[in-house]
């Protein structure tokens, strides 16, 4: 009796445990729908504004980056950049005290307000890496309110959290799970597999019952038949590989700082310069019609879909206008402007290809350079594959992501997100040992001084 007492018990507390888990799920569905929300009104506004007075960006998209730098650097500290590093860093880190600064839920409440002020601003960033980190904060919250002590456990809620973030962010399950194994954790715990899967699930059923069943770029029926067509795959494959590669080798070199007097001006007045990149973009958008602004995600759909031809400068602008929004400095995430430019090089590269159907190159275009960024090919393809709800280029599209990942690692050696992690893992393990009652601040301060 006493036997069975006592397995009854464990048996309770193990519903009531997996219980919270899907609690923690579902409202990691609930926040990426309203953050995706508040990023599309966020746009909207923006739009009207520049409908009403494109000039009007030269002071509102300065001001707005020098406010989202200031705010990053006093209130939000650890909310910079894309949110993606800080989550790889919190599944290596053994001091937990840091690990809950990092993801905690006033950081993720700050993620989702200055990466939409960052795009009512205009900064070219997106909303799906920052998305990550969000569901990593609330995961490892429910984790903590359960007094979970087995680092085993509470590294797989972070990378369940995650992997959900990314799922209900793109309505990708099969990217979510993806994404998780290969960019999160790059591996396979069998230990956490289930608490990710559940999660990755309940995450995304919760977005579809709030906004339907959609494909973050509608639904295509194009084909790459094997053959002469696949000269797109090596065009968009190499091309994408060295445009994306080089990406990621400027952003890891500036990650250790700009050299020169350049780089004592952005040690000693960071806000400051948030405001200069503030005023490269307005100057860009400006030049541009204002396609260099924000997601880049109406901009592909049209491109992916053919309704709108972008000329050549469309994705060399948007390129330059990411890497200025990234030194900047200010909250916001890599994968939608990534994906705008990688869609923007397909549309320009379909021209010279007659042989291939256009819609097909641009989504070759798109996985190209994606895949080239990220270094994941294989979390590249699924997602650009779901995205599009378009499966029968899948084997086009997996020998163009692991082509252009291949071109990428010739020029930089390093995944991006992985290095940028271990930029921040360094950051945190060289600064100063806690005092008392002022530890929080000394790491915070330490974890904020690089825009990771």
């Amino acid at each position: 009796m006493r036997q069975l007492r006592r397995s009854a018990r464990v048996t309770t507390a193990q519903w009531r445990r997996k219980l919270v888990y899907w609690t923690a799920a579902i409202l990691v569905g609930l926040v990426a729908v309203a953050f995706a929300t508040a990023a599309d009104e966020a746009e909207y506004l923006r739009t009207r504004m520049i409908a009403w007075d494109p000039w009007i960006m030269l002071a509102l998209t300065p001001a707005g980056l020098a406010l989202s730098s200031w705010l990053t650097r006093t209130l939000f500290r650890g909310a910079q950049g894309s949110g993606i590093p800080q989550t790889i860093a919190t599944l290596h880190l053994e001091d937990f005290t840091v690990v809950d600064r990092l993801l905690s839920l006033r950081i993720a409440f700050g993620k989702i307000l200055l990466t939409t002020l960052g795009l009512l601003a205009g900064a070219s960033i997106g909303r799906e890496g920052p998305t990550v980190q969000v569901g990593a904060a609330i995961m490892h919250a429910f984790g903590r309110w359960l007094n979970l002590s087995a680092i085993g456990i509470r590294r797989g809620l972070i990378l369940a959290g995650g992997a959900s973030g990314v799922s209900a962010a793109f309505n990708t399950p099969l990217g979510g799970i993806v994404f998780a194994i290969e960019e999160l954790s790059h591996s396979f715990e069998q230990r956490t597999s289930g608490t990710m899967l559940t999660g990755v699930i309940l995450s995304g059923v919760t977005a579809i019952a709030l906004v339907g069943n959609y494909t973050y770029f509608g639904h295509t029926d194009v084909v790459v038949p094997i053959g002469i067509s696949w000269i797109a795959v090596l065009a968009c494959g190499i091309l994408g590989g060295v445009s994306g590669g080089l990406f990621s080798a400027i952003l890891i070199r500036t990650s250790a700082g700009l050299p020169g007097l350049l780089g004592q001006f952005v040690a000693r007045h960071p806000v400051a310069f948030a405001a200069l990149c503030g005023v490269v973009l307005a100057i860009l958008g400006i030049a541009s019609g204002g396609i260099t602004y924000g997601t880049g995600y109406l901009q592909a759909r049209e491109i992916i879909a053919g309704q709108t031809h972008y000329p050549a400068s469309f994705f060399v602008l948007k390129y330059i206008a990411t890497i200025v929004s990234y030194c900047s400095g200010i909250p916001g995430g890599l994968f939608a402007p990534s994906l705008a430019v990688g869609a923007g090089m397909g549309g320009w590269v379909a021209q010279f290809l007659p042989h291939t159907t256009p819609g097909a190159v641009v989504l070759l275009g798109t996985v190209a350079y994606f895949s080239a960024v990220v270094q994941a090919p294989l979390t590249a393809t699924v997602i650009v594959m779901e995205m599009s709800d378009n499966q029968q280029v899948t084997l086009a599209l997996l020998a163009t992501s692991f082509l252009a990942f291949a071109v990428s690692r010739m020029i930089c050696g390093h995944s991006l997100y992985s290095a940028l992690a271990e930029k921040f893992l360094g950051v945190v393990e060289n600064a100063p040992p806690p005092q008392p009652e002022t530890a929080a601040p000394a790491h915070a301060a330490g974890a904020a001084s690089k825009p990771i």
